[in-house]
């Protein structure tokens, strides 16, 4: 065989190769970076669920879990490509999807998808006992961390002061601090109260609970009924948190599972489906994830479906 011969030999046999692995490669590059928020929040431990189960059931993935500021921040990252999945809340969604430069987004962000919509954060406002305060009014001339800035617990800090007719100079002083550190402040009677947009039984407020007497605050019904879509009555039941011996009243707001446009209709099909064909092991990362349901899934979506999970609510009989 002449040198020519078995040149062309091997060239052709790496070529047939590189096809046969070529799909193969590309799968297994395929990257799914998930989007949540502070560890001490809910977001944080339902996307490593996710991420888990993402890694487990959908072949040739990996996976990787982006603590974050949260909403906002999230919002913006899926719209730079740099996420695939995200958590965010439903009056942030909406907020991007208009543009709003107020809160946090220049332009509109006409790449968001939808996925699913999750489970309702409820807002809980929690003071030291020390700090006599019991009701939103009791907040004038005190300290209150409304979450980090142009976050979506910051968006429904002031959404909610605003519908009460009050506003951050009312307040002694505001901190825009994320959850976690809003607490060790309490606990060094170096803030009054923290408000936390979150699912119940919250890490930071149970923490905060076993460690000073506290109480919840009160946001009353007729407040919700004055929001509107996204926001409904809520209430945090008793003994949800160490020492609240009586239900509160406050108001939720719906979490949304965001992705964009960019991702490819298979993987967010997968996405869609493993959330929903898994979650035992969502509930099991946080009892929050017991309100999210497939009858649910696609009700106040803020932005257009992507293809991917259309597809499989189609499936599901969810839409036709």
């Amino acid at each position: 065989m002449t040198l020519k011969r078995r040149f062309c030999l091997i060239a052709a046999s790496a070529a047939v190769a590189a096809t046969a692995l070529g799909p193969v490669t590309a799968q297994a590059e395929q990257f799914i970076n998930i989007l949540t928020g502070g560890t001490s929040g809910v977001y944080y431990p339902l996307g490593v669920a996710m991420g888990k189960i993402y890694a487990e059931k959908i072949p040739g993935v990996r996976t990787q879990v982006q603590s974050t500021k949260a909403s906002v921040e999230n919002l913006n990252l899926l719209q730079a490509g740099r996420g695939e999945i995200a958590l965010a809340l439903g009056d942030s969604v909406g907020f991007a999807w208009e543009g709003n430069a107020e809160l946090g987004f220049p332009k509109k962000l006409d790449k968001l998808r939808g996925i699913a919509a999750v489970y309702p954060n409820v807002i809980q406002i929690v003071a030291s006992q020390s700090s006599g305060i019991k009701t939103l009014s009791d907040l004038k001339g005190k300290s209150l961390s409304v979450g980090a800035a142009k976050s979506g617990t910051e968006v429904n800090a002031r959404t909610i002061f605003a519908a009460a007719g009050m506003s951050y100079k009312d307040l002694g002083k505001t901190e825009y601090l994320p959850f976690g550190e809003s607490v060790e402040l309490i606990k060094n009677r170096q803030l009054d109260a923290t408000l936390q947009s979150a699912g119940l039984g919250v890490s930071s407020i149970r923490d905060l609970a076993s460690s000073v007497p506290i109480n919840v605050v009160s946001v009353p019904a007729a407040l919700a009924a004055k929001l509107g879509p996204p926001y409904v009555a809520a209430t945090i039941p008793a003994n949800t948190y160490s020492g609240q011996t009586a239900d509160v009243p406050t108001v939720a707001v719906s979490n949304f599972l965001i992705t964009h446009a960019g991702v490819p209709d298979e993987v967010v099909y997968q996405m869609t489906k493993q959330l929903f064909e898994n979650l035992d092991q969502m509930v099991a990362a946080h009892k929050a994830a017991q309100g999210i349901t497939l009858k649910d899934a696609i009700a106040g979506m803020p932005v257009p479906l992507h293809p991917g999970a259309a597809r499989y609510y189609k499936e599901k009989g969810l839409i036709k």
